[in-house]
C-alpha cells in the first residue's frame, strides 16, 4: 500500500514540475498508447498498428473512430440503443469476426501443410519409381553388355582365336544348373587353359574375369573365384622365375617356405580330395594358434589356396561330366529306339499285301505268288534270286560282245559342217599339259606369284582399315562341267572388315570416348585373287541372297569360272552405299577382282 501512495506522490511531482511542452508530450504518448490497445482490441495486425487519424495511407481522418452501420441498426430495429450499446455490439461482432478469421487462417495453414506432405510423399514415388525404372535399366544393360561379351567370344572361338576368357565364359555357361547346351565341357579341367600363359596374358585374364564377375551379378561366382585364385597363383610363380632369371646370383625376397622343403609342402597338397584338403587346413589353422613358426605356416596356408580351389574345380568337373554322359547314353537309346520303330513300320509295310488288279484291266503288276504249303519256302526264294542274277550278267556280256555298249559309228560325209574333227591321242596330251599346268603347287616361284598378289591387293590400304575377315559360308556342292578337264579349286582372298562407332543420340547419352559403345560393321574389302583363269576375258561376277536362317546376315557370292569354284562369304545384310564419293569399288585388274563398300548411315532430320 505504501509503495501505491509513494508511486502516486512522485506522479504527482512530477505533473507539478513539468513544462508545457513535456506535459503535451505525454499526454500524446498516453493517448497512442490508448488508441493503440484499442487497435489490437479490434484485431489490427502490426502492420496497421502504426496508422494514425492523421497518418495512413487511406486518406481516412476517422479510420481510428469504429463505424457504425446506422442503416442496418436501423433495418434490425436496434437504433434506439445508446451509443455505448452500440460500440458494445460492434466490438462483439469485431471479436466474432476475428474468431472466424482466426479459423479460416487455421483451415488455410492445414490445407497448406496437407499439400506439402502431399507434394512430398507423391515426389517420393515418383523418387522410387525412377530409381526402380533406373536399376532396371542398369540390369538390362549389364545383360547387354554381357550378351555382347559372349557373342565376342563365341565369334573369337569360331575364328580359332580365342582367348583364355572365351573358354572359361563357355564352360562357366555350360556348368550352370540346367544348362541344355554343355559343348564346353571339355575332357580336361577348366584351369587347363591357363597352360602356357605369360604374364601379361594372365593379368589380362583377371581383368576380364573381374567383368565378368560384375556383369553376371552373382552367377557362377565360386567358379570365378576359384579361376581367380588360381590365375594369382600362376601369376605369382611366374613373377618368381622372372626375378631369379634377373637375379641369379643377387639378393633374393625372403620367404616362408625355404626352397629345401618347398617339394615336400607340394607333396603334402597333392592329389588330396577337397574334404581332406579342408581337415589340413583346419590342422595348420590349429597350429598358427600355437604360435608354431607362424611364418612357415601362413606362408603354407597360402599356397593351400590355390590346391583347394584346384580341388573344388576338379570335383565340380567330374559331376558335369557325368551329367554329360548320361545326357549322352539318353540320346543314343533314343536314337536307337527311333531307329528300331522305323525298321518295324518298314517291316510291316513290306509285309502288307498288294491289291489285285481289277477285272477288264491289262495286269501291270504279276499277282502274288501262292505260298507253298512245304517249310521249303525260303531255300526257294534264294535259288529264284541267283538264278535271276545270273541270267542279267549271262544276257550283259552277251550285248557287250554283240557292240551294244559301244557308240554308234559315224561317217566323215554324215557330219554336219563346221564340226572339228581331233585326234584321240592329239587331245590327250593337250589336257594332260594344261593339267600339269594348273596343279603345279609348292614350288618358291608360285609362292612369290601369290604373295605378290596379296602386296598388290594391300594397295590403297591402312593399317587402321579394319581387321582381316575370313568368315566363309556353307555353299552346296557344286558340279560343273569342265571338272573332266580342270582340277577344281577354290581361289585365295584377301578381305577386310571395317568397323568402328556409332554415335547416335542412345549412344553419346550412355557412352563416352572412355567407355566407348559396341563396334557395328560399317563395311567390307574383298580382294579375290583369280591368276590362272582360263578365260581371262570374262569378268568375275558377284551375287548377294539373304541368310535365310538369319534375315541379319546375307551370302555374298563369287563366280569366275574354271579352274575355280564358287566361294562365298556370311556379310551383315544392310544396304550398300554404291556410290564412288564413299568408297564404293567393283572391278577386276591384274587377276584381283575387287569389290569395296561401306553400309548407308542413316542420320535423323528434323
Amino acid at each position: 500500500m505504501s509503495d501505491k501512495i509513494m508511486k502516486k506522490r512522485e506522479k504527482e511531482l512530477m505533473k507539478a514540475c513539468e513544462t508545457p511542452e513535456e506535459k503535451r508530450a505525454r499526454r500524446l504518448a498516453k493517448k497512442e498508447a490508448k488508441e493503440r490497445k484499442e487497435r489490437e482490441k479490434m484485431g489490427w495486425d502490426k502492420e496497421y498498428s502504426g496508422y494514425t487519424n492523421a497518418d495512413n495511407p487511406y486518406g481516412d481522418e476517422k479510420l481510428l473512430v469504429p463505424f457504425i452501420w446506422h442503416k442496418k441498426l436501423e433495418n434490425d430495429g436496434l437504433n434506439h440503443l445508446t451509443e455505448k450499446k452500440k460500440k458494445a455490439l460492434i466490438k462483439r461482432k469485431q471479436e466474432s469476426n476475428r474468431i472466424e478469421l482466426e479459423k479460416v487462417k487455421l483451415q488455410r495453414l492445414e490445407r497448406e501443410k496437407e499439400r506439402q506432405e502431399r507434394d512430398a510423399e507423391m515426389e517420393t514415388l515418383q523418387r522410387e519409381k525412377e530409381a526402380e525404372n533406373f536399376k532396371a535399366w542398369e540390369d538390362q544393360e549389364d545383360k547387354f553388355h554381357l550378351e555382347q561379351a559372349k557373342l565376342r567370344s563365341r565369334i573369337r572361338i569360331k575364328d580359332g582365336r580365342a582367348k583364355p576368357i572365351d573358354l572359361l565364359a563357355k564352360y562357366a555357361t555350360s556348368a550352370e544348373e540346367g544348362a541344355e547346351d554343355l559343348s564346353g565341357l571339355e575332357m580336361h579341367e577348366p584351369y587347363t587353359y591357363l597352360n602356357g600363359l605369360t604374364m601379361s596374358d594372365l593379368e589380362n585374364l583377371l581383368e576380364d574375369i573381374k567383368v565378368y564377375i560384375e556383369l553376371e551379378q552373382g552367377k557362377n561366382v565360386d567358379f570365378w573365384r576359384d579361376m581367380t585364385v588360381i590365375t594369382k597363383e600362376e601369376l605369382d610363380t611366374l613373377m618368381k622365375i622372372a626375378e631369379r632369371d634377373r637375379n641369379p646370383r643377387g639378393q633374393r625376397r625372403r620367404e616362408g617356405i625355404n626352397e629345401a622343403v618347398m617339394t615336400d609342402v607340394v607333396g603334402m597338397f597333392k592329389g588330396k580330395t577337397h574334404k581332406q584338403l579342408q581337415m589340413l587346413h583346419k590342422q595348420i589353422t590349429n597350429k598358427l594358434k600355437q604360435d608354431m613358426d607362424v611364418g612357415y605356416w601362413e606362408s603354407v596356408l597360402a599356397m593351400q589356396k590355390a590346391y583347394l580351389a584346384r580341388a573344388r574345380l576338379r570335383e565340380r568337373h567330374q559331376e558335369l561330366l557325368k551329367v554329360k554322359l548320361m545326357k549322352l547314353k539318353e540320346e543314343q537309346m533314343t536314337s536307337e529306339q527311333d531307329a528300331n520303330d522305323e525298321d518295324v513300320l518298314v517291316g510291316d509295310m513290306v509285309q502288307m499285301p498288294q491289291p489285285q488288279d481289277e477285272p477288264g484291266t491289262s495286269g501291270m503288276m504279276p499277282p502274288p505268288a501262292a505260298p507253298k504249303k512245304d517249310g521249303g519256302q525260303e531255300g526257294g526264294d534264294e535259288k529264284e534270286e541267283a538264278s535271276g542274277e545270273l541270267n542279267m550278267e549271262e544276257m550283259s556280256l552277251k550285248e557287250y560282245d554283240d557292240g551294244s555298249y559301244s557308240p554308234r559309228l559315224l561317217r566323215e560325209d554324215k557330219l554336219p559342217l563346221g564340226v572339228v574333227i581331233l585326234d584321240a591321242d592329239e587331245d590327250m596330251m593337250t589336257m594332260e599339259g594344261k593339267r600339269n599346268l594348273l596343279t603345279k603347287t609348292g614350288d618358291a616361284g608360285g609362292m612369290n606369284q601369290e604373295d605378290a598378289f596379296i602386296r598388290r591387293a594391300r594397295e590403297g590400304m591402312d593399317a587402321s582399315d579394319g581387321a582381316e575377315f575370313s568368315v566363309l559360308a556353307n555353299i552346296p556342292k557344286q558340279v560343273v562341267l569342265w571338272a573332266d578337264k580342270y582340277r577344281p579349286r577354290k581361289p585365295r582372298f584377301f578381305n577386310r572388315v571395317h568397323t568402328g562407332f556409332e554415335w547416335n543420340k542412345y549412344n553419346q547419352t550412355h557412352y563416352d570416348f572412355d567407355n566407348p559403345p559396341p563396334k557395328i560393321v560399317q563395311g567390307y574389302k574383298f580382294n579375290i585373287i583369280y591368276p590362272d583363269l582360263i578365260n581371262s576375258t570374262k569378268t568375275p561376277t558377284y551375287s548377294l541372297t539373304s541368310d535365310p536362317a538369319n534375315p541379319d546376315f546375307a551370302i555374298l557370292r563369287f563366280s569366275a569360272g574354271p579352274p575355280y569354284e564358287d566361294i562365298a562369304f556370311k556379310v551383315v545384310n544392310r544396304e550398300w552405299e554404291c556410290s564412288h564419293k564413299h568408297g564404293f569399288r567393283c572391278q577386276f585388274m591384274g587377276s584381283i577382282f575387287q569389290l569395296w563398300f561401306h553400309f548407308k548411315r542413316y542420320r535423323y532430320r528434323r
